[in-house]
């Protein structure tokens, strides 16, 4: 099993959770006097945070009661925060907050961001109360450098090891990011240069995400070069 991870380098993780669908299906949206957006932009997202209040509410709502009794917190341990299209939720241990933006790739649906940070206790991503509220809600971690890196030295760093600790290494021609593949981690690890993201095929608990973050921080530990970018 992957070394556990220390609190600081967890407390720097980010989880995504990702979601969405299709625009005309929301609550707020009415036919004939809205039309679907054909592009994602200022006009279209200030439409979508009216049509999409009462989804976004109920949803933090939920999680805010899902919170609270899960984890035993009193009123002084949580609050919630809705201002369409985003509500916040800050509890004493971590922090959570849902997104809701026009889709880019898909302007006629939306996309839903779940993103949990300022997690410290590594314990309580563990214990079965929180695994229970968070179960399946995320499939990516984020963590930001505390320095940037070379994208190119990253590559040549794990070109030098020729598959050493079953690392290897995909890269474009510009170097603008590359994708890194560790022995034993089922995810696509993406560096930027600013952040590496690890994206998995399907959501997990923060919990087993740790565990997969984990295996790749140990294995980065075998170059000079990895081992500084994720941190002892």
């Amino acid at each position: 099993m992957a070394g556990e991870l220390p609190s600081h380098v967890v407390s720097a993780i980010s989880f995504v959770g990702r979601s969405g669908g299709a625009i005309k299906l929301l609550g707020g949206f009415r036919k004939p006097q809205h039309s679907v957006p054909d592009a994602a932009n200022a006009a279209t997202n200030a439409f979508l945070a009216r049509i999409c209040a009462g989804e976004l509410g109920e949803q933090a709502e939920q999680l805010f009661q899902d919170v609270r009794a899960a984890l035993a917190y009193k009123r002084k341990d949580v609050s919630l925060s809705v201002t369409s299209p985003v509500a916040t939720l800050a509890a004493k241990d971590f922090a959570v907050e849902l997104a809701y933006a026009v889709d880019e790739a898909n302007p006629a649906h939306y996309r839903v961001t779940t993103t949990l940070r300022d997690l410290h206790d590594v314990d309580l991503a563990r214990s079965e109360p929180f695994a229970r509220v968070f179960a399946g809600r995320f499939s990516e971690i984020e963590f930001m450098f505390a320095k940037a890196a070379r994208v190119e030295a990253v590559i040549d760093a794990i070109e030098a090891l020729d598959g050493e600790n079953g690392i290897a290494v995909d890269y474009p021609s510009d170097y603008r990011d590359c994708t890194i593949r560790v022995e034993g981690v089922d995810a696509q690890v993406r560096c930027s240069g600013v952040a590496l993201e690890v994206i998995f095929p399907r959501g997990g608990a923060p919990a087993e995400l740790i565990d997969a973050f984990a295996t790749v921080r140990d294995a980065f530990q075998i170059s000079k070069v990895l081992s500084g970018l994720i941190g002892g």
